[in-house]
């Protein structure tokens, strides 16, 4: 379980802290991973707190695909986790994206990774998010931007990492 700094926005709701994956591989990569965190951050309840580089991998799963870029981001939020996650897919929408082919291309992609230490399994929203101790290119990321803030669980990523394959496919692109 992850024990997440937690305090109070000034409306007196609980903040927690999350982690957002975020992930293009159509046209214009850099723009659309910049205004998916711009749009996710207009959002009143919402604010970045950390970025990590941005990565170019390899795709998963449906491999006849251009590669992606992927970055992680932390933010702050007053928004519940079903909140968040449904802001997050409005600006999906927002970005073109289109769900045609599992693991397809896509304008952007949006997974919350994290939020608080909340546990569920619903069918709509599964946190921690379900997959992402199996993808190098969501662990490379997220120990980035966690590094700082939460060293003792960063040590744990690290060694899922080792155990994780495909590493090679995560080329940091750019700071």
């Amino acid at each position: 379980m992850i024990v997440m700094d937690v305090g109070e926005s000034q409306s007196g709701r609980q903040t927690e802290r999350a982690y957002i994956g975020l992930g293009s591989n159509i046209g214009d990569r850099e723009h659309y991973l910049h205004e998916a965190a711009r749009l996710l951050e207009e959002h009143p309840e919402v604010r970045v707190t950390g970025k990590s580089g941005w990565y170019e991998t390899d795709p998963v799963g449906f491999v006849e695909q251009d590669p992606f870029l992927n970055m992680v981001i932390r933010v702050e939020t007053t928004l519940t986790a079903e909140r968040l996650f449904e802001r997050m897919l409005q600006v999906e929408q927002l970005l073109g994206r289109k769900r045609e082919i599992r693991w397809g291309p896509r304008t952007i992609d949006l997974d919350l990774l994290l939020y608080g230490d909340v546990v569920q399994d619903r069918p709509d929203l599964i946190l921690p998010h379900p997959r992402m101790l199996e993808r190098a290119f969501v662990l490379v990321p997220l120990i980035e931007v966690m590094q700082p803030h939460e060293p003792e669980r960063v040590v744990q990523l690290n060694r899922q990492l080792e155990r994780v394959e495909g590493k090679e496919g995560v080329r940091l692109w750019t700071k």
